[in-house]
């Protein structure tokens, strides 16, 4: 046995319980709005304490583990903390990137493990409802600083055509919306547009439409709970699906549907993790946080519905392309790239 490999390996393993237990540290920061406190100044933990009503003790703790992380600075000098400006963007700046909410989502997919590893027995399935509801919340809200980003800036543009008839005023279906946060999106940016949301989960489906609600749109836009193989009405000049047709049980029985709703000249669009057709490709970080998400979310929740297919959430394009042109589709591209989704445009 080669015992300098058996260190590195010991390294690499050591890094990653690091991380797994600062995921916790990170989602405590969040939740309770540290890292929103410490962005408003350089500060030790006893001045951390006054400005957020916790314990200082747990608050040093918690602060020479952020340091120790790179998450915070540390200064001898005074014995302060503080968030660099980069920091604050990404932790506590609600218009940032979000990440804390990508900590809350994975600590709420890992308390299924229990559940999981029976599963991994039986072949069973596990819905995306039986998750702790930090999945569902926490997923919506870091995947909104991609969607705010690019769907409306990048991705829309990408498609033939979509753009201009989303501001004539188009019909459009959001299928397997989630919390509605790409259907606002697209109802802000298209005043003309008019918008039917739909997902399986009926719990989502009531924070949607509060959400729709929230901004002001809901004039415009829809929210009905239904499968991607039964939701309603036809004609529609754009169907959205974001991340979510790798986590259907019977993706080729939703893309005869979406056939079936589009008039003759319109645009399915898909977003998808991004993914290589070569396995080997996807032995990435990125692919490495995909197949994790996938192993306890999108693959378990396939196997819980009809169908029992699970294309996971490394589906390449050979495999989205595969499932268009089963269900009838005949033009295919790959429309644009983020170094997290890939934005594909299928039409009739």
């Amino acid at each position: 046995m080669d015992q300098d490999a058996v260190l590195a390996f010991l390294g690499r393993f050591t890094t990653d319980l690091a991380a797994t237990g600062a995921a916790g540290q990170v989602a405590l920061g969040h939740r309770l709005g540290l890292y929103r406190a410490l962005a408003e100044g350089a500060a030790t933990p006893d001045e951390l304490a006054d400005r957020t009503g916790c314990h200082p003790r747990y608050l040093a703790e918690w602060l020479r583990g952020q340091a120790a992380g790179g998450y915070v600075e540390y200064r001898r000098a005074d014995a302060t903390f503080s968030l660099t400006p980069e920091q604050a963007f990404c932790l506590a700046d609600p218009e940032g990137p979000n990440l804390p909410a990508a900590a809350v989502a994975v600590l709420g997919y890992l308390r299924a493990e229990p559940r999981l590893a029976e599963a991994f027995r039986t072949g069973e399935g596990v819905a995306w409802g039986e998750h702790d509801a930090d999945v569902h919340v926490g997923t919506d809200a870091f995947y909104r600083a991609g969607y705010v980003g690019a769907l409306v800036p990048g991705w829309l543009p990408a498609l033939d055509g979509v753009v201009a008839r989303l501001t004539a005023g188009a019909r459009v279906a959001d299928v397997g919306c989630g919390l509605a946060t790409s259907t606002v999106l697209m109802a802000q940016a298209f005043p003309a547009s008019t918008f039917v949301a739909s997902d399986s989960h009926a719990a989502s489906v009531d924070l949607a439409r509060k959400r729709v609600a929230e901004a002001g749109v809901a004039d415009r836009v829809g929210v009905e709970v239904a499968s991607a193989q039964d939701f309603g009405g036809t004609g529609y000049d754009l169907v959205t699906m974001f991340d979510c047709l790798h986590d259907m049980g019977d993706p080729v029985g939703a893309a005869r549907q979406v056939l079936r709703s589009l008039s003759p000249d319109g645009t399915w669009m898909v977003v998808e993790p991004v993914a290589s057709d070569d396995v080997e490709e996807t032995f990435t970080t990125v692919g490495r946080l995909y197949y994790a998400g996938s192993t306890f979310l999108c693959v378990p929740n396939a196997l819980a519905q009809q169908g029992g297919q699970a294309l996971g959430a490394q589906a390449g394009p050979g495999a989205v392309e595969d499932v268009a042109r089963t269900a009838g589709f005949t033009r295919f591209r790959v429309a644009a790239r983020t170094p997290f989704n890939a934005v594909y445009e299928i039409r009739p």
